[in-house]
């Protein structure tokens, strides 16, 4: 975010585009080259996942941001973006091509060494700038004459070292400037001790406690808690909803779910940053109109109809996925870059806590308070029992689209207040740094 200021929501998309599709990623990993292992994937996870963290820390590090508009910059965005679709419908396409036509291990090796092949793409925007550079430098070289070398060597021998005249200006000069910065220096100092330090305004640096008192800090912190927390309530009981739904291969609901979730992720920054460019529209508005679809959503899932559930597992990937490209850019936008790994480690509570509230206790307790009824009849207790039918989601999904309704009347509430801060930052279709805050 701080490389790239002035791109920020692309930047978001980027980023949790490749976490979205991270999920179908490890399946085709699990399935292919770990062969099904679940203790393999656990070594795998615990052991190659911090390895590869490791190595590729050291090429993470901050670059002096472009001033301006860099057409460089954005051929390299559009590249990346590029090869993170086609990543995305390679993996779908082949995974539900897997599960249809059950292909031998040599086509599935073959179709894992592809994605590796895709999913490494990026990298060649590097490796192009380091040659590029190479070869500029090279040409950038100059060529001195003979004419020129011999010029600087008479000039070098007939002109003086020191002129009397110059090193006397440049003396009183400098007395001028040393009494100017000590006057300057006095009056800052007189003024330190009686003005008041200035509070931060929206769209500069916020410290954390500043922004713990301010409304539109938790605005953002509860719409975005209601957005997450009521997707990954369904992520979380996946399997379950859709054996709930008649649906008895819930791999290809999350192969799907997961690809839907990357376009809502990759797509909510590209949508975002035309808009906020173009019109100054709040990001904040695009959070309100997934969560307007998402209570229709969940009022789909609630009444059960025969062949919903995977046109409405892909929707609520895309609204799903939005959240998250929306919030990262917006916090910055709201309260800076100097303290922004902290405001988005905070907001990201909104996950694991919206996964506590309504998948541990809401969803968990109707699907066991339901499977519990329908295994009544049978007098048999075992210790996994399954719930089938409309019923054992049903409560669930009309808290979440109360929930939601809630969320987007917040967002609206949030969207009205942060629009001249936009207007302030994107006026003339620009980013514009607003000035530091004074502590």
């Amino acid at each position: 975010m701080r490389n790239f200021p002035l791109s920020r929501g692309t930047v978001a998309g980027i980023l949790k585009g490749y976490g979205g599709i991270s999920a179908a990623v490890f399946t085709e990993i699990y399935s292919t080259l770990l062969r099904n292992s679940s203790s393999k994937l656990l070594m795998f996870l615990a052991l190659g996942i911090p390895v590869l963290c490791f190595i590729v820390m050291y090429f993470v590090r901050p670059c002096t941001p472009a001033l301006g508009e860099d057409s460089s910059e954005h051929a390299h965005f559009l590249f990346t973006q590029g090869a993170l679709i086609v990543l995305g419908l390679y993996v779908l396409t082949t995974t539900i091509l897997n599960h249809i036509f059950h292909f031998s291990a040599l086509i599935s090796n073959t179709f894992l060494v592809i994605m590796v092949v895709l999913l490494m793409a990026p990298f060649a925007i590097p490796i192009k700038m380091t040659f590029h550079r190479i070869r500029v430098s090279k040409l950038d070289q100059p060529v001195e004459s003979s004419d020129s070398v011999i010029q600087e060597d008479s000039a070098d021998k007939t002109e003086p070292l020191l002129k009397s005249s110059s090193s006397a200006a440049a003396l009183g000069s400098f007395r001028e400037n040393v009494e100017a910065s000590e006057v300057a220096m006095l009056l800052a100092e007189g003024e330190g001790a009686v003005k008041k330090r200035r509070r931060p305004k929206r769209g500069e640096d916020f410290r954390f406690t500043e922004a713990l008192i301010k409304a539109d800090f938790w605005l953002l912190f509860f719409v975005y808690f209601v957005g997450v927390g009521s997707g990954v309530t369904v992520l979380n009981n996946l399997a379950q909803i859709g054996s709930a739904q008649g649906v008895h291969d819930t791999t290809i609901l999350l192969s799907l779910f997961s690809f839907c979730n990357f376009v809502g992720r990759l797509g909510g920054g590209i949508v975002s940053e035309h808009f906020v460019r173009s019109k100054t529209i709040p990001r904040t508005i695009w959070m309100t109109c997934t969560q307007v679809m998402m209570i229709i959503i969940y009022l789909l899932f609630a009444s059960s109809f025969d062949g919903i559930v995977y046109a409405a597992i892909a929707l609520l990937g895309i609204c799903y996925g939005v959240q998250f490209s929306i919030m990262i850019p917006t916090v910055s936008e709201l309260f800076g870059l100097k303290h922004f790994g902290l405001f988005y480690n905070f907001m990201s509570l909104g996950n694991p806590l919206g996964a506590f509230l309504f998948s541990g206790l809401l969803a968990g307790y109707v699907y066991d308070t339901e499977a519990a009824k329908q295994q009544v009849p049978n007098l048999l207790s075992s210790s996994s029992i399954s719930c089938s039918g409309p019923n054992c989601f049903r409560l669930t999904f009309l808290v979440l689209a109360g929930a939601c309704g809630f969320g987007s009347i917040l967002s609206v509430i949030l969207t009205m207040r942060i629009r001249p801060v936009y207007e302030m930052l994107y006026a003339g279709g620009s980013f514009r740094l607003p000035q530091a805050s004074i502590h």
